[in-house]
């Protein structure tokens, strides 16, 4: 496994804000995590990376996370926060660069995998654009393309396609389905339930911090859940040999 978690436990304010959760991704997977506001899917995403106080045992690549150092952890976790703000006026590549810090290359040695980081997210016509003066899709996107360049095993996203377009938000699953293809894996949240029924491996549902539903996006999504945890009704079909699921009303829960 590239990242398990047992009995991982988040408390804020004296409320659990994920409760006693077995959360793993295994290689060649893309995880998605879904569910309701405030359902904890970013804080189990952030205390998966150690990033918050959490009780409970977390391990990357079999190696007990408390006992990584940064760079190493660095080296096998990239992490996309929902924050896609870029205060710094310096140019979308060296932006895109710092993907390579982990590995402490000097010269052009990352040179390759930067461009063709950018090349992925379509962006490298933005190569030499100030990052602060981009629109927040592109933003999205030069981060995205930072967190590829740091070519690690496992990357984590919390909500990527938040501010993109329909096209954007499609190529973006197409990229982290080829990541699969290169033996890396993808754990990411997702609101958008089409994307998560079309694309992902495996999806892990989480309700007022309990994983309450987990596996293939068939057997997760189905219209009890739907009622249940988000409350929707939805309309359930297939397209071009892939399932279709849109929410379509309120279900009176």
């Amino acid at each position: 496994m590239l990242l398990e978690a047992d009995k991982l436990t988040v408390r804020i304010g004296g409320r659990a804000i994920v409760d006693n959760v077995a959360f793993s991704v295994g290689h060649g997977e893309l995880v998605g995590l879904i569910g309701p506001n405030g359902a904890g899917k970013s804080t189990l995403l952030r205390a998966c990376l150690g990033l918050i106080e959490a009780s409970g045992d977390v391990s990357l690549l079999q190696m007990p996370l408390a006992q990584m150092t940064p760079l190493q952890r660095a080296r096998v976790v990239a992490y996309l926060p929902q924050d896609h703000e870029i205060a710094w006026a310096v140019a979308v590549r060296r932006v895109v660069g710092l993907g390579r810090q982990p590995w402490r290359e000097s010269g052009e040695a990352g040179g390759q995998i930067v461009a063709r980081a950018m090349e992925r997210m379509g962006v490298d016509t933005l190569a030499e654009r100030r990052a602060d003066t981009l629109s927040g899709g592109e933003r999205a996107r030069v981060l995205i393309a930072r967190a590829l360049a740091q070519t690690t095993p496992l990357l984590v996203a919390d909500e990527p396609v938040a501010g993109l377009d329909p096209a954007h938000q499609i190529a973006l699953m197409e990229v982290f389905v080829s990541l699969l293809r290169e033996g890396r894996s993808v754990v990411c949240s997702l609101h958008d339930l089409g994307l998560a029924a079309r694309w992902c491996t495996r999806l892990v549902m989480l309700s007022e911090g309990r994983v309450v539903a987990e596996g293939t996006p068939e057997t997760v999504l189905t219209a009890e859940n739907l009622r249940r945890v988000y409350g929707v009704e939805a309309f359930f079909g297939h397209a071009d040999g892939g399932p279709v699921v849109m929410p379509t009303g309120l279900s009176g829960k």
